[in-house]
């Protein structure tokens, strides 16, 4: 065998690694995309089933306390029927980003339309919650309203906590993840 066929072969051989390698590369990222999707479309049926834009939240205060503990998840459904003193319900308001937990204990029904309008109050807090509604809101309307709560898991939701107060430890966690599917073997 002469070195030019040598080099040939060679640079065959290596072209045929880096094809294989390329191939992996582009499985690898292809399945971390259908994770990723598969995930999302998880959510959206969630959304569906419950008729809550987020049927999963996690308590983030101690104002629910001693039903709820912080870290606690919720499940949520939001039905037609009308909401009742007594419910648990998750809610925003205008200027906050992030919703509140707490219940309905008072229900107020518009003559004008028969609408329900409610007024909450954490378990664990002394007053009522219109100090948090926006300025001048006394009461919450149905579009306030995420949903019920339907049932808890206790202290799962403690790794989105830490995720949300520590940034650091959520990029960790993805690119540790991304990572991990990147370099396993089929």
């Amino acid at each position: 065998m002469t070195t030019r066929e040598r080099m040939g072969w060679i640079g065959e051989t290596v072209d045929s690694i880096k094809s294989v390698k390329i191939r992996q590369s582009v499985s690898r990222a292809v399945s971390l995309g259908i994770i990723v999707t598969s995930a999302l479309m998880m959510w959206k049926t969630l959304i569906c089933i419950t008729g809550s834009i987020s049927p999963i939240v996690v308590v983030l205060s101690e104002s629910m306390e001693p039903g709820f503990q912080r870290g606690d998840i919720l499940l949520l459904h939001m039905g037609k029927d009308p909401i009742r003193a007594g419910e648990i319900v998750v809610f925003n308001v205008e200027g906050r980003n992030i919703p509140i937990v707490h219940r309905v204990i008072k229900v107020h029904e518009r003559k004008d339309n028969g609408e329900v309008d409610v007024l909450t109050k954490g378990d664990n807090n002394p007053v009522n919650d219109i100090s948090l509604y926006a300025p001048g809101q006394h009461w919450l309307r149905q579009e306030h309203i995420m949903g019920r709560a339907v049932g808890f898991l206790p202290y799962l939701g403690w790794a989105t906590i830490i995720m949300k107060e520590k940034p650091v430890v959520k990029y960790a966690v993805l690119g540790a993840a991304a990572l991990f599917v990147m370099i396993t073997k089929d």
